[in-house]
This record gives C-alpha cells, structure tokens and sequence, in this order.
C-alpha cells in the first residue's frame, strides 16, 4: 500500500506523475532525451542500462517495464535477462559492458567511477557523450527507482502487463503516460491492463 494517497490504479512511476504533474513533465522530458532521442547508442542500449540500474535497486516496476523496452529494441528478450543476471555473459558488445561496469559504480556511489573505468570504456570505443549519458541514465534511474520505491507505490507482478507499456515506451518514448487505467481489484491474481496506451 502506498505511504500517501496516490491516485487509483495507477502502477509504478505513473502514481507519482498523476500526482504531482508538474515534477512528471521534466522528468519524464529528461527520460525520453537520455533512452528515446537520436544517440550513438542505439535505444535498446540505454533501455538495458536502465534495465540493469533497476535491477540492482531491486526496483521491480522499473526493471519490468524498462526490460520491456529493451526487449522490444533488441526483438528478444534472452538478452534483456541476461543482462540483469551476468551482463559479462550477455550478448552485447564489448563497448556496453565496459559502460555496464561505469553504470554499476554509479548506483552504488559516483565517487567509484574510476579514470581506468573511463580509460576502459574509451578503448571499446565509447565517445564522452555516451559516457556522460551512461552516468546520468544511471544516476536519474537511481531518482526513478527511488521515488517509485520510496512512495510504495503499487507494481503489479504480472509480466505480461508490462509488455504494452514496454511497445508504448519502444515506439513513442516518455513524453505521454505508457499506461491509462489499471484495476487491480478486477484484475485478480493476473492483475490485467484494462486500457494501454498504444
């Protein structure tokens, strides 16, 4: 149950925007800059360096629905996984684990980035662009994580309700809520979307 009266049926983040629209707009603008906009790094990069920034947060809501992101950038979803379990194991190129180690150090404390992670990153090839973008999509997912978690808002266990909002989010980014309406009383165990944004 949420620490304050949050608006109904709404899951995660989107609580907390419907609450208070007037933080939702420039975090949800900064959003779609850093996973959604033109970048050297292709969509479904950022959307795993969110995803992996979650997870470590053990931020349920974002891991999911950001998974669900990656997942419908990259067109499967085994990478997504595991990433999230041994990224060193993943499918993906030596540039994003070396950003993957940058992103890591940041959710745990900026201070930790070291020159010889930025050496590392460089000599995979990764521009200071995507190494300044890398530091702040993990430090505004460490925001995001913590408001979601901090407000106790509801986030739903249900997978496969995540993946409409992963298609919203893949296909026209973060300025338009993912999600309209979800009813959790009517949902049951299944906890079913009544109305997806597509």
């Amino acid at each position: 149950m949420a620490h304050i009266e949050l608006p109904q049926g709404l899951p995660g983040i989107s609580a907390g925007f419907a609450f208070r629209p007037e933080t939702a707009k420039p975090m949800r603008e900064l959003a779609h800059i850093l996973l959604h906009e033109p970048n050297s790094l292709e969509p479904g990069e950022r959307e795993l360096i969110a995803t992996y920034v979650s997870s470590l947060n053990e931020c349920y809501f974002c891991q999911t629905s950001h998974g669900a992101a990656a997942a419908c950038h990259l067109g499967e979803s085994a990478t997504v996984r595991q990433v999230a379990v041994d990224y060193t194991q993943a499918a993906i190129s030596e540039k994003l684990k070396s950003l993957l180690v940058i992103a890591a150090k940041v959710q745990q404390d900026g201070k930790k980035v070291t020159e010889s992670d930025v050496a590392a990153a460089r000599a995979q090839g990764a521009s200071d662009m995507e190494i300044h973008d890398t530091v702040l999509i993990a430090a505004a997912f460490c925001m995001y994580n913590r408001y979601v978690d901090g407000l106790g808002t509801w986030q739903p266990r249900d997978e496969a309700m995540y993946a409409p909002m992963g298609q919203h989010l893949a296909s026209h980014g973060y300025r338009t809520p993912s999600i309209q309406a979800v009813n959790p009383a009517s949902a049951g165990a299944a906890e079913k979307t009544e109305s997806i944004l597509a």
